[in-house]
């Protein structure tokens, strides 16, 4: 009988500790799947951020009306981080002086200016320098996120890739690798005086570009000096080619004078 109770005891207690190790179990499971879930959230809502960033730029582009340009808004101003003549932090305290709404300083091939200055009225940007096919381009980035790695094989190794023309016209950069560095640097990717670009057709030219991720267009611009001589296309033709493509539309002086105002 005592041999009995003492083997019956010993379930019980055998019992208990499997019961023990199933709860612990349980919990390890239901703590891994907390952990899981949060990993997941933490990525989601990086992938969301990143997404928002990238269609604030957008949104905020797309929200400037024509007449906004150049009065108010001034996307292509050029520093002396580049081939400008204006002192980077100067052309901020101008475009707030003149009640400027926002500008972008697209030097050449280097985001220098941006890594020392930052403002409310300032979109971070820069101006590539680049070929497709047999076709030298200038390509735009807005937006984008000026210390992230990706962006730096793209930009100038020397002073003089960011002014002289004679050195530039040699980049070698692939466009299609630049668009998809601009992108994941949260920026977007829009084509420069595409007036000036020496393609026998802007409208296939274009239609290529936008095949490798081209985000917009610059519409809005004077065209002045050499690009008044250098122009193969109307403005009538680049708007019906930003339409059909439903291409982003800026705008800018591509100002180099000390007074952002003269171009």
């Amino acid at each position: 009988m005592k041999d009995t109770e003492e083997i019956i005891e010993n379930s019980k207690k055998e019992q208990e500790i499997v019961d023990e190790e199933i709860q612990q179990t349980e919990e390890i499971s239901e703590l891994d799947k907390n952990i899981n879930v949060d990993e997941n959230s933490t990525k989601d809502e990086t992938e969301v951020e990143t997404v928002e960033e990238k269609q604030d730029i957008r949104e905020l582009i797309k929200s400037f009306q024509p007449l906004d340009y150049f009065d108010f808004v001034n996307l292509h101003i050029h520093s002396k981080y580049s081939d400008g003549k204006a002192d980077f932090e100067d052309i901020i305290r101008q475009a707030k002086e003149l009640g400027y709404h926002k500008i972008a300083i697209c030097d050449h091939n280097t985001v220098e200016g941006h890594k020392h200055f930052q403002d409310d009225v300032l979109i971070p940007a820069v101006e590539f320098d680049c070929w497709c096919g047999y076709v030298f381009m200038h390509l735009l980035a807005y937006g984008i996120d000026v210390n992230n790695p990706v962006l730096d094989e793209f930009m100038a190794k020397s002073k003089k890739e960011t002014e002289a023309d004679i050195v530039r016209i040699w980049a070698r950069r692939d466009i299609k690798k630049l668009i998809n560095a601009i992108h994941e640097a949260g920026g977007i990717a829009v084509l420069a005086h595409p007036a000036c670009c020496w393609a026998l057709n802007l409208d296939k030219f274009v239609g290529k570009l936008v095949s490798y991720g081209l985000d917009g267009i610059e519409v809005h611009y004077p065209y002045r000096r050499h690009r008044a001589i250098i122009r193969f296309a109307s403005l009538r033709q680049i708007k019906d080619v930003a339409e059909k493509y439903n291409l982003i539309v800026t705008g800018g002086t591509d100002c180099h004078t000390r007074n952002i105002m003269a171009y």
